[in-house]
């Protein structure tokens, strides 16, 4: 992503004092971000980095695709939360990935966390390796925190192209969802990485001041200021505001949704060259950056703030969730922190008409529900003296 020159841009400073006096720092957040790992950043960075030029139709862009599936999946996130969505453009296959964790309480509202993978002339480290640092760090930190709303992490293709892969997910995902998708708000990570040997200590967050659509405008200056609050409050970082341009949130955008961005305050010349590699910029940055927006991505997702970093999860039934609902033919059920559970399926009369255990090592396992009739479910779940009621819609 580039953006027009720094002076064609407006850019309000924020100082913390004039941000609303609505948001204050949550101390479990903080945990959560004080645990961002510098030595997974810069690994990250090294691995991205060794793949090279990361175009359509490369065996680069595929080795990147392959090695951010094995990055969720050493996280934790199960093959079922794992998920390609392949587009075809320039006569070339390429693919996003979506990761999904759900949410406890509002399973069908999302909010995206997205950055592009592509590259072209060089390795990208910046331009977007850094993102794709920034949002694997975040995936595992809250890989075993409950949220009340749904995650989708996703790593675009074709943004180099002129935002291919994030325009043909919201046309055949976004929009053919039904009903449509139910985004709460989407943050862009595009080119945080700063410049070697600067002082990188400002953070760019941007907000939609399109004029077409121009609804979504204030609820998405409304979420940018929480996203420059949650910078500050989190990390040591300051915060510039400006507008969204360029990068994959536009198609989002351009839809009506609620965008909001981070990008790089010092610009770095080295993108779509060669010299966009590890040696021209700052890793502590894109550490900085990682902090601010765990605490933010808690902050959107309504993580749970009883926590504690050693169990992850305090009440066990807090992480428990079961997907789709109203379902048709598979149940999935995310186990939260307890991993054996006897389930029992009941009917409106009180029959009881599945039953089982869940013993396996994974966080999630499913019910096949295609031999049952349509109506309303109660599934019950019991571990010791835990118990766990869950409305089910059979359709």
């Amino acid at each position: 992503m580039r953006r027009l020159t720094s002076s064609l841009i407006v850019i309000f400073t924020l100082l913390l004092s004039s941000m609303g006096s609505s948001q204050s720092l949550v101390p479990f957040y903080n945990q959560v971000a004080g645990q961002v790992s510098q030595a997974n950043i810069s690994q990250d960075l090294a691995s991205f980095q060794s793949f090279g030029i990361k175009y359509r139709g490369t065996a680069a862009q595929a080795n990147a695709l392959n090695w951010l599936k094995n990055k969720y999946l050493e996280f934790g996130y199960t093959a079922s939360q794992i998920a390609e969505d392949p587009f075809t453009y320039g006569g070339t296959t390429c693919k996003n990935l979506v990761v999904t964790k759900i949410g406890t309480t509002f399973p069908n509202t999302f909010v995206i966390i997205d950055g592009h993978y592509d590259t072209v002339g060089g390795p990208g480290v910046n331009d977007n390796g850094s993102g794709t640092a920034v949002i694997l760090e975040i995936a595992r930190l809250l890989k075993n925190i409950p949220t009340q709303y749904s995650i989708k992490f996703i790593h675009f293709a074709g943004e180099e192209d002129g935002l291919i892969g994030s325009q043909h997910f919201v046309e055949n995902v976004v929009n053919a969802t039904n009903p449509k998708m139910d985004i709460r708000v989407l943050v862009n990570l595009d080119q945080v990485g700063g410049i070697a040997g600067e002082v990188n200590n400002t953070i760019t967050c941007e907000r939609d001041e399109s004029n077409s659509p121009f609804t979504n405008n204030a609820a998405s200056s409304a979420k940018t200021t929480e996203l420059a609050n949650c910078m500050e409050l989190y990390s040591v970082l300051e915060t510039e505001i400006s507008y969204a341009y360029a990068s994959d949130y536009i198609p989002f955008e351009n839809n009506g949704e609620i965008i909001t961005g981070l990008f790089e305050t010092n610009e770095s010349p080295f993108p779509h060259g060669p010299g966009d590699t590890l040696d021209n910029m700052d890793p502590t940055f894109v550490y900085n950056v990682a902090q601010g927006m765990t605490g933010a991505a808690l902050h959107f997702a309504g993580g749970c703030t009883n926590c504690n970093l050693s169990t992850a999860v305090v009440d066990p039934k807090e992480g428990v969730t079961v997907y789709p609902n109203p379902v048709s033919d598979v149940l999935s059920v995310d186990k939260g922190s307890i991993r054996d559970w006897d389930y029992a399926l009941y009917n409106v009369l009180g029959q009881k008409v599945l039953s089982g255990k869940f013993g396996s090592a994974s966080a999630v396992e499913t019910i096949a529900t295609d031999q049952l009739q349509t109506g309303m479910y109660v599934l019950k779940l019991t571990s010791g003296n835990i118990g766990i009621d869950k409305k089910i819609s059979v359709r």
